[in-house]
């Protein structure tokens, strides 16, 4: 609304409570208005864009610190730790175990034939690690042969894991794998019992899937992967209905 719109707003407020009370004058106190577009707008633009610098900020120093960690025995034979990549803020967390060969070589999650079945798979419902993603793991060097991590070597990465999700912010995780949901939730129960459902992760909803390489070592397993993406899809449209304009607008929202 316009200062003008607004003053003769008031002047008409004035009048009616004269006419109301039998006044002369009304006890309507003098006011200067302004432009709705003066009013704090500004202030709150600056913030958000602030915002996304400072995130970005934080998420490449807790890279810098993981690069120089030697938490653990994981540290001796990497070629390059692999922090995470993707969107920041995200709309989604994606969560693994841990970085394979090709992930050891370029320093990014994901990138080998688990990778490419991964981008698929959240391509089918409108995610993807350049528009509102953020893809990370368990740990973030690789372990010998590809094995699965340790427990102790999931416990060094925690404190990485912890504070990238403080500084992200996702609105919701999907766990990709035993790994993932094991250490995540600290649960022996196997993915193919607690797949497709809903937990609550300090206060972000999760939900497991089976890992991409699981996919393609057995077939049978696409179908309830597929039916798993589907609950989450749904529970994603519910908290953040318009996630997908990212998502078709390449990034921009």
């Amino acid at each position: 609304m316009t200062a003008q719109e607004k003053s003769l707003l008031y002047s008409l407020l004035n009048n009616a409570d004269c006419l109301y009370s039998g006044r002369v004058s009304s006890d309507f106190a003098p006011a200067d208005f302004k432009d709705d577009a003066d009013i704090a707008a500004p202030v709150s633009v600056a913030v958000q864009d602030a915002a996304v610098p400072d995130a970005a900020a934080e998420i490449k120093k807790i890279a810098l610190d993981i690069a120089q960690c030697t938490g653990c025995v994981l540290c001796k034979a990497r070629t390059n730790t692999v922090p995470g990549i993707g969107k920041i803020p995200p709309v989604v967390l994606v969560i693994g175990e841990g970085p394979g060969a090709d992930e050891d070589r370029t320093g990014e999650p994901f990138v080998g034939k688990a990778g490419q079945l991964l981008d698929k798979m959240l391509a089918a419902i409108q995610l993807s690690r350049e528009d509102n993603c953020f893809i990370a793991n368990i740990v973030k060097c690789r372990p010998p042969a590809n094995r699965t991590p340790l427990p102790e070597e999931a416990q060094a990465c925690a404190k990485f894991l912890q504070a990238q999700i403080d500084v992200l912010k996702p609105k919701m995780i999907l766990a990709v794998g035993n790994t993932a949901l094991h250490n995540l939730l600290g649960t022996t129960t196997g993915i193919k019992k607690l797949h497709g459902k809903f937990f609550n992760y300090q206060g972000i909803p999760l939900l497991a899937t089976f890992h991409p390489s699981a996919l393609l070592r057995d077939e049978s397993l696409k179908r309830p992967a597929w039916e798993d993406l589907k609950i989450f899809r749904s529970k994603l449209l519910e908290i953040v209905p318009d996630y997908q304009t990212s998502y078709l607008n390449g990034g921009s929202v």
